[in-house]
C-alpha cells in the first residue's frame, strides 16, 4: 500500500463538472489500493472574488477578518469533493484546520504552518476513508485562522506528506507537467520529463506559477518526491526529486520569466561600511522584499551606484521609505516600473563554460538592452524593457534548443 498526498488547484476544482472529474481521479487511486490524503484549493477564481468583495468594502480590510473571509474558498470545496467521494461509493470525510489542527506562526495572510496533528487523521486513514483537507490555510495557537500566503495550497500539502511520511505528493493542475518555459506564450514549449528540486525551485520563484516555491524548497529539505500531473489528460506529468537521479542531457533546463517587476537606481550613494544595510533596513521592516541587488563603485571608491528590483506594487511605498530615510545620502533617485525579469536555469550550466555568453549574444541579436544581470551557480537573471518580454523569452528559448 503507497501513502499519497493528493492536491488538486484552483482550476482542478473550478466547477462542479471538475471536482467530480477529480473525485474519479481519488477512486481510481483508492481502489489501487493507496492510502490517501487530498488537499484542495478553493475553486478557481473564488479567491479573487473573494478579495474584490473585500476591497468593496474597505481598501483597509483588517487582515485578520480578511484570513476568515479568504479561507472560506478552501472550505466550499472541501465540502464538495467529500460529497461527490461519498457520491462514488467512497468512505471520506472533511476536516476543518481548527479539526487537524494545523498549527501555523505569522502574520496574517502571510503564516507558515509549524506544526500538524496526526492522530485523528491516521485513525481515519487506518479505517479506510480518504481524508479531505483545506489547503492554503491553518490556525494559530490560540485558534484564530490564518491564511499562508496565495499558492499556499503546496505548501499545505507538502507540509502533511512531511509530518505524516507520506511516500509521495502528487500535485494535479490544469497543465500536463513543468515545461521548459510558459506553453501559453510558447507553444513550442516542452514538457520536463524529470527536474531536480534546486532547479524546480528556481524556476517557481522565478515566476513559473506550476507550484510554490516554499512547498518546492519543504520537499527538497525533506526529501518528498513531487509528482505534477494534469487533472485533464493520461500525460505522464513532471518528477521532481534529488539531484543525482537526473540526467542533464540539456545544459538550460528552462527559461522563466516574471513581469511583475520594478527597478530602483540610487547614484551616487556614499561608498562606506553599513550604507546598504541602512537602505535595506527600512524596507525590509516594512515587508518588501529585495530581489537582485547590483553595485556600481566609482573608480575613485568614494560613490557607488545601487540598483535593486521589488514587486511593482512595492514601488511607490519603497520610493516614500527611501526618501524620507535621513540615514542616507544619494545624488539623485530613479526608478523604471516597466522590466520584466528573464532567467535561465539548469543544473547543467555548473559544468558548462559559456552560457552567460549564449545569453547575451542571443539578445544582443534582437537588439534587447540588459538593464540589470544577476547570476548564481544554476540561474541567469536578467532584467529588461518590459515590452520584449516575450520576444526574449522566444529567443532564448530557441537558443537553448528547448523547443
Amino acid at each position: 500500500m503507497t501513502k499519497k498526498i493528493l492536491k488538486f488547484g484552483g482550476t482542478s476544482v473550478g466547477s462542479i463538472e471538475r471536482i467530480r472529474h477529480a473525485a474519479k481521479i481519488v477512486q481510481k487511486e483508492f481502489n489501487d489500493g493507496n492510502s490517501l490524503i487530498v488537499v484542495v484549493s478553493a475553486m478557481a477564481g473564488r479567491t479573487n472574488d473573494l478579495l474584490k468583495k473585500s476591497y468593496e468594502i474597505s481598501q483597509n480590510f483588517d487582515k485578520k477578518e480578511l484570513d476568515i473571509l479568504l479561507s472560506s474558498g478552501e472550505m466550499e470545496t472541501i465540502a464538495l469533493m467529500t460529497g461527490a467521494l461519498n457520491n462514488l461509493g467512497i468512505k471520506a470525510k472533511s476536516w476543518l484546520s481548527w479539526q487537524i489542527p494545523i498549527l501555523t506562526q505569522g502574520e496574517p495572510t502571510n503564516s507558515r504552518i509549524i506544526n500538524i496533528g496526526t492522530e485523528k487523521i491516521n485513525e481515519y486513514l487506518k479505517k479506510g476513508g480518504v481524508a479531505v483537507v483545506p489547503g492554503f490555510q491553518g490556525v494559530s495557537e490560540t485558534f484564530n485562522l490564518k491564511t499562508i500566503g496565495r499558492g499556499g495550497s503546496d505548501a499545505t500539502a507538502v507540509a502533511i506528506a512531511k509530518i505524516f511520511n507520506m511516500d509521495c505528493c502528487e500535485i494535479y493542475t490544469d497543465v500536463d507537467g513543468v515545461f521548459s518555459t510558459d506553453p501559453n506564450k510558447i507553444p513550442v514549449a516542452k514538457k520536463i520529463d524529470k527536474i531536480s528540486y534546486e532547479e524546480m525551485l528556481e524556476l517557481s520563484s522565478l515566476g513559473a506559477k506550476v507550484m510554490q516555491p516554499s512547498a518546492v524548497q519543504t520537499a527538497m529539505m525533506y526529501k518528498i518526491p513531487l509528482h505534477v500531473k494534469s487533472t485533464f489528460s493520461e500525460r505522464e506529468g513532471t518528477r521532481i526529486f534529488s539531484e543525482e537521479n537526473i540526467d542533464y542531457s540539456k545544459v538550460v533546463t528552462g527559461v522563466a520569466y516574471s513581469k511583475d517587476e520594478a527597478k530602483i537606481t540610487l547614484q551616487g550613494v556614499e561608498d562606506k561600511p553599513g550604507v546598504a544595510a541602512e537602505i535595506f533596513e527600512p524596507l525590509s521592516k516594512n515587508q518588501i522584499n529585495i530581489d537582485m541587488v547590483i553595485q556600481n563603485v566609482s573608480s575613485d571608491g568614494k560613490k557607488t551606484d545601487l540598483t535593486f528590483t521589488i514587486k511593482r506594487n512595492d514601488l511607490s511605498k519603497s520610493l516614500e521609505i527611501i526618501k524620507k530615510n535621513k540615514k542616507i545620502n544619494y545624488m539623485s533617485l530613479s526608478h523604471n516600473e516597466k522590466v520584466s525579469k528573464i532567467s535561465a536555469v539548469g543544473a547543467g550550466m555548473i559544468t558548462t563554460p559559456g552560457v552567460t555568453y549564449e545569453m547575451f549574444r542571443a539578445l544582443a541579436e534582437e537588439k534587447i538592452n540588459i538593464l540589470a544581470i544577476s547570476t548564481s551557480e544554476i540561474k541567469i537573471s536578467l532584467i529588461i524593457d518590459e515590452s520584449n518580454t516575450v520576444r526574449a523569452i522566444k529567443k532564448l528559448h530557441k537558443s537553448f534548443k528547448l523547443d
